[in-house]
C-alpha cells in the first residue's frame, strides 16, 4: 500500500515504524504540559500499518495578543471640502458623530435608500438612549421635555414617508439627500461663525435639521410642537454637548 500522510485538525499524521518509542517518564513530572511529547503509535488493522500522531510545539500554536486600536473620526460627510483648510479648530464632538452612525442604522431599518434629515433627527433620540450612562444628550433631553420622543418620531416619519418595499435593503451606508447635507453643512457654519474653538454638537446637528425648512425632519419637528421659539431657546445651549444630571 502506498504510503500516505493525514492531517487531523492541527495534528499532523504520517506512518511511523512498527516500534515503539522510549517514554521517558520524567517528561511527565511536571503538571504542565511540556513542549515536545514523544510520539504515539496507534495500530490499525484496516491500514496494515501504524500511524504516529506528533504534537506539535505549542509554543508556536499560541496566539499573540492583540493590540486593541479604536479609531475616531472627528468629521462628517461636507459639500464643502475646501472651509477645512480655514484654521479654524472646529471638530464634530464624538456624540455627534454617534448620532449620525444611528441615523444610518435608522434609515436601514425603515429599508430607505437615504439618510434623510427624519434619519439624522432620529440618530440623536436614539444615541441618547444608548448613551444615557454618560449624561444625557443636551439636545434630546430638550426634545423630550417637549413631548418629542424616539417613537413618536419614528410614527410621524411612515405617516410622511410611508413604508418601504419588504424585499428592499438599504446599502450599507445610505447617502445622504441633499437637505441632510446641508444640514450638516449649516451646524458646521454656525460654528465657525461663532468664532470659538470647540466640538460642534448634538445641538448644533438639530438646529441644522430645523433649517431646511421643507425637509422630513423639519416638518416632523414642527407636527410635534417645536418651532422657532423653541429653536431660539435651544440655540443658547449650542456650545454645551450633554448634561449628566440624567433628566
Amino acid at each position: 500500500m502506498a504510503s500516505t500522510s493525514f492531517a487531523l485538525s492541527a495534528l499532523s499524521i504520517s506512518p511511523s515504524s512498527t516500534s515503539q518509542p522510549h517514554r521517558n517518564p520524567s517528561a511527565y513530572s511536571s503538571p504542565s504540559l511540556p513542549r515536545h511529547l514523544p510520539p504515539y503509535n496507534l495500530s490499525t488493522t484496516f491500514l496494515g500499518s501504524r500511524l504516529s500522531i506528533r504534537i506539535p510545539n505549542l509554543k508556536h500554536m499560541a496566539s499573540k495578543p492583540r493590540t486593541a486600536v479604536a479609531t475616531v473620526l472627528f468629521s462628517l460627510p461636507t459639500a464643502k471640502p475646501d472651509r477645512i483648510s480655514t484654521g479654524k479648530n472646529s471638530k464634530w464632538s464624538a456624540r455627534a458623530i454617534k448620532s449620525f452612525a444611528m441615523a444610518e442604522l435608522e434609515a436601514r431599518k425603515l429599508k430607505y435608500p437615504n439618510t434623510e434629515t427624519e434619519a439624522l433627527l432620529m440618530g440623536i433620540l436614539v444615541e441618547d438612549i444608548l448613551l444615557l450612562t454618560s449624561g444625557t444628550s443636551l439636545a434630546a433631553k430638550f426634545l423630550r421635555a417637549n413631548g418629542i420622543t424616539l417613537f413618536k418620531v419614528r410614527d410621524e416619519t411612515v405617516n410622511l414617508l410611508g413604508k418601504s418595499d419588504m424585499y428592499y435593503f438599504s446599502p450599507e451606508h445610505p447617502p445622504l439627500t441633499e437637505p441632510a447635507q446641508r444640514a450638516l453643512d449649516w451646524a458646521f457654519d454656525q460654528k465657525l461663525k461663532s468664532g470659538e474653538n470647540g466640538e460642534i454638537t448634538v445641538t448644533h446637528l438639530l438646529l441644522g435639521i430645523w433649517s431646511e425648512k421643507e425637509s422630513a425632519g423639519h416638518k416632523i419637528l414642527a407636527s410635534l410642537g417645536f418651532d422657532d421659539d423653541k429653536a431660539t431657546e435651544l440655540s443658547k445651549f449650542m456650545d454645551k454637548d450633554y448634561d449628566r444630571s440624567f433628566k
